[in-house]
């Protein structure tokens, strides 16, 4: 990623989202207009702010927000061809949001209209309005703004649910953090120093490292000029990392491996260098070493349920303590979205 840190495209007036559609209930119509305006993905690195359809009526489990901000995720700007959301979701981007609850449907107590939440989303962030499972519904943290809490949801979730809930990384071990300078790099160094962790992270340049640096990174290595696998053995006494995370893939692969310490965890989470490698397995089988790979948007709503609650009960305190800040690299009005939203989707998909 070209820029540092996340973007929170701030949506002025209103902002988007079509929902999948469940027929177990009758749906019930929105006492609103019939058109919204949402941010089309019309081409390679091509955004266009559109009149679309209303999202269809909320029904029982669901809410429907009014967008105040969103964020742009890697994850879902395509490195070639147009955007593909997973069959169900939204057609629209965006994966999280801020933003002001419109209705509730049957069985949701939590929530009531007025509410100020943000939300971990299937799609259709870059709207007016987006209809949201309920259980992926957060409040917005102690002492911060509604723009500022759009840069969360996403990145915490995705952080928690693979170095914690499943990498079970803890107080006083080593955890190796690719691309520090990231949306899921800034977070993460934060968050694991947070909980008492021991943080080595890479990035491509002086000012990326000095980011790293200032959020807490133990150790901050350069990649373009460093070899991280020599560095990390370093800096941990010949051992190795306990959990590496890491959205490069296939070229890193082995180098991962070869910087785990006996019992350490690898947790993959893209693949932008390459989904191929050559691997020797007897690096895993001699040092009793896990590799693990998901994507978040991909989980069933039953298992991001699961995760945006850990997140609320672990990483929510944080955010209010001040220990863990949104890293925002720049906001956009949702008028720009022809414009400046076009150059930061190509920088990020690059």
């Amino acid at each position: 990623m070209k820029q540092q840190c996340r973007m929170a495209l701030a949506v002025a007036g209103a902002f988007p989202t079509l929902a999948r559609r469940n027929t177990r209930y009758p749906r019930r119509r929105l006492p609103v207009a019939s058109k919204m305006k949402a941010v089309v993905v019309t081409g390679p690195g091509v955004l266009r702010l559109r009149e679309v359809e209303d999202p269809p009526a909320i029904t029982a489990g669901e809410v429907l927000i009014r967008v105040a901000a969103t964020a742009l995720n890697r994850g879902e700007v395509p490195t070639e061809g147009t955007y593909s959301p997973p069959e169900g979701s939204s057609p629209y981007p965006g994966l999280e949001c801020s933003g002001t609850v419109l209705d509730v449907g049957r069985s949701v107590d939590r929530w009531k209209v007025g509410d100020q939440v943000c939300a971990l989303l299937n799609g259709g962030g870059y709207a007016e309005k987006v209809v949201v499972p309920a259980m992926q519904v957060l409040p917005i943290p102690q002492g911060v703004s509604l723009r500022e809490a759009a840069s969360f949801p996403e990145v915490a979730c995705t952080v928690w649910s693979t170095v914690f809930m499943t990498s079970r990384l803890s107080a006083g071990e080593t955890f190796l953090i690719h691309g520090g300078s990231s949306g899921i790099g800034t977070f993460a160094i934060q968050i694991a120093k947070y909980h008492g962790i021991r943080v080595l992270a890479t990035a491509g340049s002086v000012e990326k490292l000095s980011t790293c640096k200032h959020l807490g990174a133990d150790i901050c290595i350069n990649y373009k000029n460093e070899d991280f696998v020599a560095r990390v053995r370093e800096e941990t006494g010949g051992k190795g990392a306990d959990v590496i995370l890491d959205y490069i893939g296939g070229p890193y692969l082995q180098r991962n491996l070869d910087s785990l310490n006996i019992d350490g965890r690898l947790f993959i989470i893209g693949c932008m260098g390459g989904i191929t490698s050559e691997v020797n397995l007897s690096s895993l089988l001699a040092r009793r070493l896990t590799v693990q790979a998901a994507r978040l948007r991909h989980r069933s709503p039953e298992s991001k349920a699961a995760i945006v609650r850990e997140v609320e009960q672990h990483v929510w305190p944080a955010i209010a303590a001040g220990k863990v800040k949104p890293a925002i690299y720049a906001s956009l009005p949702f008028s720009q979205a022809d414009g400046e939203w076009c150059k930061y989707w190509k920088d990020t998909a690059n």
